[in-house]
């Protein structure tokens, strides 16, 4: 059994409470998650025992994080961050995760590993077109749109674990938006700056450089709400969807940052007077602490138990890279999304507007692929198969795969099964180019 104390005492005042809630916690949880991983151990061996176990810890801290006194904590602890701020007394905290920023750590080459070229720049924003190696084979290219959270080369993170190769290798021209970090600065930028005006921008590069009037517009998790808003507006263009992973209806509370979101546990505008753009190592840790067991735990255990299995360890080592790869969200489009989303769920309701552009998931007509991964914990699956209700479209087809939000996009199972199938079915709906 572990001796935790008074282990409130050791850290930051700023942590105190939030550090004492958890202490509480798992002193009152040890001795039972204990005795879980030791049944576990004693009857299925090892290696799955402790699979397990983990699973149980998982739905028992899952609970807990929905918990009132959980839910207390964090806003006990936003709220000293935010105050801290204000006051300057944030000062260290600041320095350390300015010395934790991707910018500043050599390792992090934050790039694609397939050969590409940046064939349009606007601000922050780099558009990039993925080489070919033979010319395509459909009129219609496909651009990718990523979150504005994390890096997007998670969807090339290596040759055999790339949602771009799938997509070059049966034929289509590729084309990516990365957002870049947004500076100080780009604070105001909001959905309407991004979607009416970046993101228009860059399709309209795509268009002009493929000699198609349309394309294939592909949007991951964040990206592809994004990707919805815009669809709905300039349909003409799309010629079909493809959402990844996309939040679309906000109800119910099957995710925690349904929970977490909510108002009266946090306070997203003073978090953004005070720090302007929402942190990447806010966003990071958030991230983490909604799978804690996973997280901080049994991804550690799996780790040393591949040490000998070298294909293991790359891919591991890959996803580490990325995962710590966050990047901050322009305060305005973060207080956009918490607040039309995440607590008035404006888009399936009908009355989201971007400046005086109204959003209506009816004005979508082309046809639509969802692809959802059924243990997602960030996008429940069912919040993106809930658009199908909502649009015009003939035709909106489902695919679906055993894995987390993270595996759809490089998991093996996606990309024996999944990936083919999905860009068999964009190629189907795309036109085939006349031989000449």
């Amino acid at each position: 059994m572990f001796d935790l104390g008074d282990a409130s005492q050791d850290y930051d005042p700023l942590l105190r409470s939030f550090v004492a809630a958890w202490s509480s916690y798992l002193e009152r949880s040890m001795k039972p998650g204990q005795e879980s991983l030791a049944a576990g151990l004693e009857q299925l061996g090892e290696r799955a025992g402790k699979r397990e176990s983990f699973a149980v810890l998982g739905k028992t801290l899952d609970g807990y994080l929905r918990s009132r006194e959980y839910l207390q904590a964090m806003k006990q602890l936003i709220d000293s961050l935010i105050q801290a701020k204000q006051t300057g007394a944030s000062a260290p905290w600041d320095s350390y995760a300015q010395a934790l920023e991707p910018e500043q750590l050599s390792v992090f080459e934050r790039t694609v590993c397939t050969p590409h070229e940046v064939v349009y720049r606007h601000g922050t924003l780099q558009l990039l077109r993925f080489r070919r190696t033979q010319p395509s084979e459909f009129v219609e290219p496909v651009l990718i749109c990523f979150a504005l959270v994390n890096r997007p080369y998670i969807l090339d993170l290596h040759e055999r674990r790339s949602v771009v190769q799938q997509l070059l290798n049966r034929g289509f021209e590729v084309y990516l938006i990365d957002w870049g970090v947004p500076a100080a600065t780009d604070c105001q930028l909001g959905l309407h700056d991004y979607i009416c005006g970046l993101m228009k921008d860059a399709a309209a590069v795509v268009c002009e450089q493929s000699g198609s009037e349309q394309l294939n517009l592909l949007g991951y998790c964040m990206g592809g709400t994004m990707s919805t808003m815009y669809t709905s507006l300039y349909q003409a263009q799309v010629r079909n969807l493809i959402l990844l992973a996309a939040p679309i209806d906000f109800s119910g509370d099957e995710s925690l940052l349904n929970v977490w979101t909510q108002e009266q546990y946090f306070d997203a505008d003073g978090l953004i007077a005070a720090y302007g753009n929402c942190p990447g190592l806010f966003l990071q840790f958030s991230f983490q602490l909604m799978k804690p067991a996973t997280n901080f735990v049994e991804k550690y255990v799996a780790f040393a138990e591949n040490l000998d299995n070298p294909a293991y360890l790359n891919n591991f080592l890959a996803m580490e890279q990325w995962s710590q790869d966050n990047i901050p969200i322009a305060g305005k489009t973060f207080l956009e999304f918490v607040k039309m989303l995440y607590r008035q769920n404006r888009l399936v309701q009908g009355d989201l507007r971007l400046a005086e552009s109204p959003i209506r998931l009816a004005a979508i007509t082309c046809p639509v692929l969802l692809l959802v991964a059924e243990n997602d914990h960030l996008v429940p699956a069912n919040s993106t198969r809930a658009i199908a209700r909502h649009l015009s479209s003939a035709e909106v087809q489902t695919m679906s795969v055993d894995a987390g939000h993270i595996g759809l996009a490089v998991s093996s199972k996606s990309h024996q099964k999944l990936w083919p199938e999905a860009t068999a079915w964009i190629a189907d709906h795309s036109t085939q180019r006349k031989e000449t």
